[in-house]
């Protein structure tokens, strides 16, 4: 989820109106930043949680928190390929940035059902929850809409 998040604020934000629109650029930056995040994510997961031990352990548990971020930086994909795909074929920023927000927004309740429905909850509350993971999309496209 924070992925797909971080990718809709993203793609938001790197689409200005009347600037150049570069999507290999943007597409770069979101990767550049999912990677980021991921890192320091793990990093203080690691800190937060530090054991004592071997070095060797501590760099063993290291390198695993920071390999078990590799979902934020998969759930950037979308976005990413969406703005490969943009660069590719020429197409308009105003379409691009509107199309990945609602595909991400779609993905977010997606997910959250998803998720919600494999941990057990029935599919009425795992569709609640995902509508509430939705929302947050949403309110990136109306944050979007008034911000410019």
């Amino acid at each position: 989820m924070y992925g797909t998040v971080l990718a809709s604020g993203l793609l938001a934000a790197l689409d200005q109106k009347g600037g150049e629109y570069t999507p290999f650029y943007d597409a770069s930056w979101v990767l550049v930043t999912a990677a980021t995040a991921g890192l320091a994510h793990g990093y203080s997961h690691h800190m937060t949680t530090h054991r004592s031990g071997s070095a060797a352990h501590r760099w063993r548990l290291l390198v695993r928190a920071l390999w078990n971020e590799w979902p934020m930086i998969a759930a950037t994909l979308p976005t990413v390929l969406l703005l490969v795909a943009a660069g590719i074929a020429h197409w308009e920023s105003y379409g691009v940035t509107a199309v990945g927000l609602g595909l991400n927004t779609a993905l977010l309740f997606a997910w959250g059902s998803f998720v919600a429905i494999r941990v057990g909850y029935r599919i009425g509350s795992a569709l609640l929850i995902g509508l509430a993971d939705a929302t947050i999309g949403l309110a990136i496209i109306v944050a979007n809409a008034l911000i410019k």
